[in-house]
């Protein structure tokens, strides 16, 4: 929304956009995003074959777990930058917890194996490739909140590209873990990290210039 449309907007007395507006307009992109996110899991990469058999070990569901409630917490972060007044709050919390719990896992895990396993379990077999893939398997999410944003108001926009970029990251990274065969937390902790912090990144840049009214 440009500042010349919402002084027209005041001036001629529209009604306010009912209060879910920005939720529901933002739900809609990320649908949208994950179907386009899932297309590319599918056609480029594909599942693991013996995803039946990893669902009963725990550091998959950690693996999975652990982007989603990123994705969760940013997804209440967006919704909030899209409306001018609202507080964020403690939601920022959402995005911080889940990375400080996987580095104290991996952390534990480092110093407790044994020294010959310690590089393997933070490079694993895709190390080279992992970031990347996370961050393609975002790109259609990205771009589907900042479209969103634009329809709507918020008024700090690098901030609302930047959690736009960490719903997307999260989202990316929960489902390229349906084709990733890595499972130790050292290799999530830094690999699925920073591979989520390229959409964050580009979601910032992207969001200070397609953001601004």
């Amino acid at each position: 929304m440009k500042t010349d449309d919402l002084v027209t907007m005041l001036a001629t007395g529209s009604t306010a956009v009912p209060r879910h507006a920005a939720s529901w307009r933002i739900g809609l992109a990320l649908l949208a995003g994950v179907a386009l996110s899932l297309a590319i899991l599918f056609t480029g990469y594909g599942v693991r074959d013996d995803l039946g058999q990893v669902m009963s070990l725990p550091m998959f569901w950690v693996k999975l777990l652990f982007p989603l409630c990123i994705a969760v917490s940013a997804f209440v972060i967006v919704q909030r930058l899209a409306r001018p007044g609202v507080k964020v709050r403690r939601a920022w919390t959402g995005l911080v917890a889940p990375v400080l719990t996987i580095w104290a896992i991996a952390v534990v895990a480092w110093f407790t194996a044994p020294m010959a396993d310690r590089m393997p379990s933070l490079l694993g077999q895709s190390w080279r490739t992992c970031a990347l893939s996370i961050g393609l398997m975002a790109l259609p999410v990205l771009a589907a909140a900042l479209l969103a944003l634009r329809g709507l108001a918020p008024t700090r926009p690098a901030l609302a590209g930047a959690a736009a970029g960490a719903l997307a990251g999260g989202v990316g990274a929960a489902v390229y873990a349906l084709h990733c065969v890595e499972l130790t937390s050292p290799f999530l902790a830094v690999w699925y990290v920073i591979g989520m912090m390229l959409p964050v990144i580009a979601g910032a840049t992207l969001g200070r210039r397609l953001l601004r009214w």
